[in-house]
């Protein structure tokens, strides 16, 4: 699975379990540790946690299974940066996504999606 299907397949799993504000950015050509970040705000750390799971789970399914190459972040902390190699997932509480401005970090990415 190439990462621009891996992307698509992670903000379809985002939006199911009602992930908010979901922007997936195009690095390539910016920056070559990853080709996209998907960032996602949830509404508790609960939330953040079942969101993560759910990834996870989802993507272990496929034969091989598809595993990150690293996690880092609890729900507690408000950040969760799961590590796919070609995409890497952030999740945030609202309160730390606007702390951080990762859109604006990144804003030389071309904006893929954007969901509301």
């Amino acid at each position: 699975m190439d990462s621009l299907e891996l992307t698509h397949q992670i903000a379809d799993i985002l939006v199911e379990k009602q992930g908010e504000d979901i922007l997936i950015l195009d690095l390539r050509g910016l920056k070559t540790f990853t080709d996209y970040f998907i960032i996602c705000s949830g509404t508790s750390r609960r939330q953040l946690d079942a969101l993560q799971g759910a990834i996870r789970e989802t993507l272990k399914q496929p034969s091989p299974p598809i595993l990150p190459e690293g996690v880092e972040g609890t729900p507690e902390s408000g950040w969760i940066l799961m590590d796919y190699g070609g995409v890497i997932v952030h999740l945030f509480t609202a309160e730390t996504r606007r702390y951080y401005q990762l859109e604006d970090l990144w804003k030389a990415g071309h904006v893929v999606a954007r969901i509301q």
